[in-house]
């Protein structure tokens, strides 16, 4: 790969003929038209937060570099953002008045046409360090997956994005990476993350590939149609909506794909299920209330799921105190379970390390987590008792 030195071009000569397309959320050319500002390969726009777009027209104002950026030259001139799409983009938007935002000066906000000349001009003016890179496509996305410099990290997603660019990606980012998509809202009452950090995009990539994200990819990545993952998508989304009528937030982040994988085939009457959920949510022995929503499809059968609240320390001590004095009185093990058999262990006295805190009735079957329903078992019987 040749990379060139370029120190001639400023912040002026990048903003001209610049486009910002707000319903795609990102700038499409610059240079007087002979820049690509975000490829097909590269991140959504994230800066656009009032605050580090600011911080990039501020470091301009204050004669600071804003670290180097570098271009790929393409085989029919073109040049397209390798690194600094967020920088180009941010201070683009100010000087263009695209989207505009405004930088605080002496505690007045200021817009670009509202500035005194000199400070319009020290912007415009301010010199790039822009590194041209031409090489091999396998070249420029193995130094775009590197360089990453001095900006927030790549996520993996976006670092698939830019190894398996093409139609495919394209298609799906136009979907899945667009806030203004009316379905939005929908779905990340379901799946946790920024969709400009690409995090729907991930979610709906992992349920149809099985986790297998990277192999899907590869083997769509030219395909001119994304009907298959969206119509998955979909599908999942609307099967969570017919079956739960709960959209809290213990509903967001959780493997939905897997769930549905699991329990799409099985029968739910809604009406039941939301008096489970609400029952559940409202428990204050359940301690892990996400896990609610796939101990309910799975049929109630693994309470470990739900992380129910364990006796404490307090309550252990108390009660295999009291036990051990009572069955040493009658001459009989303080495991009130051995006691009940004939073997040796039938009058053996365990210490309370070797003992386990039980509830007398399960907490499936209505039994509280509090002292009244507390007995400890020697190990062995508490395990095999389980949860009956």
């Amino acid at each position: 790969m040749i990379t060139t030195l370029h120190t001639e071009w400023t912040v002026g000569d990048v903003c001209k003929g610049f486009i910002f397309d707000k319903n795609e959320g990102k700038g499409l050319f610059g240079l007087d038209g002979q820049l690509i500002i975000q490829p097909e390969y590269q991140r959504n726009y994230i800066y656009g937060d009032g605050k580090r777009d600011v911080a990039v027209v501020e470091s301009l104002l204050k004669k600071y570099p804003l670290g180097l950026i570098y271009f790929v030259k393409n085989k029919d001139g073109m040049y397209e953002v390798l690194d600094g799409q967020q920088r180009i983009t941010s201070f683009a938007r100010y000087v263009n008045q695209s989207w505009q935002f405004a930088v605080e000066i002496d505690g007045k906000p200021r817009y670009f046409d509202s500035l005194d000349k000199d400070l319009q001009d020290r912007i415009t003016n301010a010199p790039l360090t822009i590194y041209v890179c031409e090489g091999e496509p396998s070249e420029i996305q193995a130094w775009f997956e590197t360089i990453n410099i001095a900006g927030v990290p790549l996520v993996k997603q976006e670092l698939r994005n830019a190894s398996y660019h093409g139609s495919f990606v394209t298609k799906a980012r136009e979907v899945f990476s667009n806030t203004g998509n009316a379905n939005m809202n929908r779905w990340q009452t379901y799946v946790k993350g920024d969709p400009k950090r690409q995090y729907i995009l991930e979610a709906a990539l992992d349920w149809v590939s099985n986790h297998n994200i990277d192999e899907y990819m590869a083997l769509h990545r030219y395909d001119s149609s994304i009907t298959e993952l969206k119509n998955h998508f979909d599908t999942v989304i609307d099967w969570i909506d017919s079956v739960f009528d709960y959209t809290g937030s213990e509903m967001c982040g959780l493997d939905w794909g897997d769930l549905y994988r699991r329990f799409h085939n099985n029968a739910y009457s809604k009406e039941n299920v939301s008096e489970r959920v609400a029952t559940l949510l409202e428990d204050t022995q359940v301690t892990d209330k996400k896990g609610i929503f796939e101990y309910i499809l799975g049929g109630e059968e693994n309470p470990i799921l739900l992380n129910i609240r364990v006796f404490d320390q307090k309550t252990k001590k108390a009660v295999y105190l009291k036990q051990t004095k009572v069955a040493q009185e009658k001459g009989e093990s303080n495991c009130p379970l051995c006691a009940l058999g004939h073997d040796a262990n039938a009058k053996r006295i365990y210490k309370e390390a070797e003992m386990d805190a039980d509830h007398v009735t399960a907490w499936s079957k209505g039994g509280a987590t509090d002292i009244k329903n507390c007995q400890m078992l020697c190990r062995t019987h508490n395990h095999a008792k389980g949860n009956r």
